[in-house]
């Protein structure tokens, strides 16, 4: 392809590739007929991180084998895409035009889908998702569930093309909306569009990116840059980087659209160093873009010049802050720096700098083509659009989800995530990751925004929700948290340094039934000091878990200090296993213990040796009567 110099050009070859498409954004309002078994079929993959683990490619092989066996060369054809978001159930295999939605395929199970379904037009039916609440297969993605409240903004593009072709993008309106910018609009006419569309930063913090842009505008300097923060750090979060792997010519484009807001020519992205299929997928995206002139100089034959690096972080949680991030560019320890100077006046080697994350920059393209009206009719008064959320833990349907602001963690965990895993009860759903709060099944009708969230003691955050059930312990919970921020802390500020790890040796003690009734008020205390005098974000937010489940959760905290005991059996120093006269003398129980610690012969009543018993829960689980009780 030769270098496109104008937007007309860019129009013109949408024109030609938009066919490309063509299967995959048809209506499905009809159920296709058979009677012609050579119609045009494409069968797409999920290529994402987790179905490639799980054999994507050799699936792919496969097909192509049985399909040239078959005779279907030119007829159907298989291309790899971006995350579906239903990671539960990968590798998705999904048919075209016809909808068709294959769950936990495997390499073996390619000769059957092309000679049963391509050829003799039968639905496979032990490879469709089946409901959880209704045990019912589904045949198609519109009809499940998971997808019925979900609405695709940021996740557009993401299972629909081929993340490694330019022309799939472009097919999909792909920098059209760069060129509509550059050709039609004045950078203060774009700010004003974002800022009208109600676009909030989805890294966390929620700042409106139209002002964030227009500050780093106002300043003057011979060199301004673009940051794309891709250091997704969170336990548990994996939104941003499936939207690299899925679609990281949306990243690229936006970036340009910032660049032209603030006046900047160079931009970075900076990413993990352990999401390598993310890199390579931007690497790709970015040579065919400046193949084309999408990138680099004189973009749309318009004097506006553009382009992009890659840095690469080394897993250090802190660097998700701005200013570490930026120290980390410059060579420099990741630590961050006082404001005021803002990013915006004093940022990238003291030049104005705009950060944005990953999910914000995947918004602004199709709010350009679609204008702020439509946008800012999503969601509600103060949060605008949809949010992506990772949604794991203790849950039926664990995977992506894209839902509008305002939708209630009711909606997402019951309807879309399809309940809680084998029947078990509700305990609580953290959301905003080692930042966030713990809510209880009270909060469930709570709507997702910003304010909301935040009202409750949680908070957005980057977007992990982490759902569980009565087996987890709250206390325990709290305290993985704060061992995650303890160890990802740089140390620059003493709050943060020291006073979470004296948070974290509280709740170990407490784990452990050493806890007094005073590690009550000293949480308490400590936790809001934290909160109060940390540097930044990181250690600000640190004791969120802590004052969340205190508040929510008292009596697990006084259980565990006041009788000694966890509620939900998690605690090991706080648990004893017993054998009850239920007990038929199998012996399964001894032979399973690790540390022999369990005697008696056979027919008779067993009995643990509490000195010895290490609370593994071995024999627990080996006993086929449920003679042994945990309390």
């Amino acid at each position: 392809m030769s270098i496109i110099k104008t937007f007309d050009e860019l129009k013109e070859l949408y024109a030609k590739n938009k066919e490309l498409l063509s299967l995959r954004e048809c209506s499905h309002e009809e159920e296709l007929s058979y009677e012609n078994k050579r119609c045009r079929r494409e069968i797409l993959v999920c290529g994402g991180t987790g179905c490639k683990s799980s054999r994507a490619d050799e699936i792919i092989s496969n097909l192509n084998t049985e399909i040239e066996k078959a005779g279907l060369a030119g007829e159907v054809t298989v291309e790899i895409t971006g995350c579906f978001g239903f990671c539960e159930k990968g590798p998705v295999v999904k048919i075209e035009p016809d909808n068709i939605f294959y769950v936990q395929v495997t390499p073996e199970d390619a000769e059957e889908i092309v000679t049963e379904n391509l050829v003799n037009g039968r639905t496979i039916e032990r490879l469709l998702y089946e409901e959880p609440t209704i045990s019912q297969k589904v045949k198609r993605q519109d009809e499940m569930s998971f997808y019925k409240k979900q609405m695709r903004i940021a996740l557009r593009n993401c299972g629909l093309i081929n993340p490694e072709k330019i022309d799939e993008y472009i097919a999909a309106k792909g920098y059209q909306a760069l060129g509509k910018v550059v050709t039609e609009m004045t950078s203060d006419d774009l700010i004003k569009l974002i800022s009208d569309s109600g676009l909030r930063g989805r890294g966390g913090g929620g700042f409106p990116t139209g002002l964030k842009w227009s500050f780093a505008k106002k300043y003057d300097a011979d060199q301004k840059y673009i940051i794309c923060n891709a250091d997704e750090g969170d336990p548990g979060a994996f939104m941003d980087r499936s939207i690299l792997e899925g679609d990281p010519h949306s990243v690229l484009e936006a970036m340009a659209i910032a660049g032209y807001a603030i006046g900047a020519t160079k931009g970075y992205i900076y990413i993990r160093a352990e999401y390598p299929l993310a890199i390579n997928r931007l690497r790709i995206a970015m040579k065919q873009a400046r193949e084309l002139g999408l990138l680099g100089k004189n973009i749309f034959g318009t004097g506006f010049d553009f382009d992009i690096e890659l840095k690469y972080g080394a897993g250090a949680f802190v660097c998700g802050e701005e200013t570490a991030l930026i120290r980390s560019i410059e060579g420099s320890r990741g630590e961050p720096t006082y404001k005021p100077p803002f990013p915006a006046e004093s940022g990238l080697w003291d030049k104005p700098t705009s950060v944005n994350n990953v999910e914000t920059f995947a918004n602004i393209p199709e709010i350009i083509l679609k204008g702020a009206e439509w946008y800012s009719s999503i969601g509600t008064a103060t949060s605008k659009g949809t949010k992506v959320f990772a949604l794991a833990g203790k849950i039926n349907n664990v995977g992506l989800v894209e839902v509008p602001m305002g939708t209630t963690l009711r909606e997402i965990i019951y309807e879309i995530g399809g309940g809680i895993k084998n029947g078990k009860a509700f305990k609580a759903v953290q959301t905003g990751g080692p930042s966030g709060g713990c809510l209880p099944a009270s909060s469930l009708d709570t709507p997702i925004d910003y304010e909301s969230l935040q009202a409750i003691g949680s908070m957005m955050g980057s977007g992990g929700m982490i759902v569980l059930d009565e087996d987890n312990c709250m206390v325990d919970i709290a305290k993985f948290y704060l061992e995650f921020t303890v160890e990802e802390s740089c140390g620059k500020c003493t709050p943060c340094r020291i006073g979470n790890r004296r948070l974290y040796e509280i709740l170990e003690r407490i784990t452990k039934g050493q806890g007094t009734k005073s590690d009550i008020t000293d949480l308490k205390e400590l936790g809001q000091t934290i909160k109060d005098t940390s540097l930044c974000g990181l250690g600000q937010t640190a004791p969120n878990p802590i004052l969340s489940t205190l508040h929510f959760f008292m009596d697990e905290y006084e259980a565990h200090i006041n009788e000694k005991s966890c509620p939900a059996g998690t605690c090991t120093d706080l648990l004893t296993y017993d054998i009850t006269d239920k007990c038929i003398g199998c012996t399964k129980c001894a032979r399973q213990c690790p540390v022999n610690c369990i005697e008696g012969k056979v027919k008779q009543l067993h009995v643990i040796d509490q000195v010895k018993c290490i609370k593994c829960g071995a024999c627990y689980t080996a006993c086929p009567v449920d003679a042994i009780t945990k309390k």
